[in-house]
């Protein structure tokens, strides 16, 4: 049966949302099992210490560059209608979300993607954080918050098409784009092996990036098989988050697609990781003061990332993948308040620390 006749049996809707359980599930275990957390990175880098952690992000970031542009190259994808590139964007919005999502990442202890791979292996304190996150994310994109996040995404907008593609405001090709990729691959397997970063936490790092090349070439075979016009995406957490929530409250508003399927196969990925290798945990906040931490960054992630259209991963990964300039800018914003935040509120001494960096029987502080 091919994928038409599939489409034509149970719909684009279903179809897509089983592409994102199928993807979700192999980003959520290798991103478990590989510890991949921009969060992590970012501190180890800041502190001078760059390691495994910058190694693993490196690696996945690569190896999503390398795959999405092998595909293009290839003719297997066409990343041109994707929101990223075709629509009008927001620099204001890039800039000002990036900043927030990287303060409130650091303040929460992980960026989104890392908080639901940690909800499912028993973090209770990510799954708090990551459901204020979706509330926050939800009311930025149809609530309460929409006024704002209109207002500031207005103040510096960008036209789509053209304007939006890194690639051709810089005279590039699909070819340089993929050597970038190609060079990025050479410095993580570098720091892999000065850090000595072990084989498998190599491969699942590349698994990660793999699975973002992968959702977009899925959900692009998808949209040239169906009839109806279907998006052209890939991982992305923020709106993703607050779209699954929703959808459990209230289904009648809410239409099948790909990342509907996301959420949950991200949860069930890393939880099938978690139990394999014995790293269920149930753990919970100490005391209200950090509560109060989470709750205030999740907040920050929420609104950010609505306001710079993607996450960690949604914008740093599957976005600067295909050379969106917002994304590269939103990705640029989430390192360096990273860095500014972690030097204020935190001065941690050693990179390794919170739920994104857990020692190898998956506890955390």
């Amino acid at each position: 049966m091919d994928l038409i006749t599939i489409i034509e049996t149970v719909g684009e809707g279903p179809v897509l949302a089983l592409a994102g359980v199928a993807v979700g599930a192999a980003f959520g275990f290798a991103a478990q099992r590989s510890r991949f957390c921009l969060r992590a990175a970012a501190i180890e880098f800041f502190h001078g210490h760059v390691g495994q952690k910058v190694a693993i992000w490196l690696m996945a970031f690569a190896t999503a560059v390398v795959w999405t542009q092998g595909f293009i190259l290839m003719g297997l994808l066409d990343v041109s209608e994707a929101r990223q590139l075709a629509q009008r964007g927001s620099l204001s919005g890039a800039i000002v979300g990036g900043l927030m999502f990287g303060a409130g990442m650091i303040m929460t202890r992980g960026c989104a993607s890392r908080l639901l791979v940690l909800s499912a292996t028993g973090n209770l304190r990510a799954l708090l954080t990551g459901l204020v996150m979706a509330v926050t994310a939800q009311s930025a994109y149809r609530g309460a918050l929409v006024p704002l996040r209109e207002t500031i995404t207005g103040w510096w907008t960008i036209d789509g098409t053209g304007a939006r593609d890194l690639l051709v405001v810089l005279g590039l090709g699909h070819g340089h784009a993929l050597a970038f990729g190609l060079v990025w691959c050479a410095a993580a397997y570098f720091y892999a092996v000065k850090s000595r970063l072990p084989a498998a936490t190599w491969f699942t790092a590349s698994g990660v990036g793999g699975m973002v090349a992968v959702g977009w070439l899925v959900t692009y075979t998808i949209s040239q098989a169906s009839f109806a016009p279907a998006r052209v995406t890939s991982l992305t957490f923020t709106g993703p988050s607050a779209d699954t929530l929703m959808f459990v409250l209230d289904q009648s508003r809410m239409v099948w697609n790909f990342d509907i399927g996301l959420v949950p196969g991200v949860f069930l990925g890393s939880l099938i990781g978690a139990l394999l290798t014995k790293e269920f945990v149930l753990q919970g906040f100490k005391d209200g003061q950090s509560m109060r931490r989470y709750i205030a960054g999740a907040v920050l992630m929420g609104f950010g990332g609505m306001l710079a259209g993607g996450c960690a991963v949604g914008a740093g990964v599957s976005g600067g993948a295909i050379f969106a300039l917002t994304a590269w800018v939103t990705l640029a914003c989430i390192w360096l308040a990273a860095g500014i935040t972690d030097f204020l509120i935190d001065r941690e001494a050693a990179a390794p620390a919170g739920p994104a960096a857990e020692p190898a029987s998956g506890r955390a502080r």
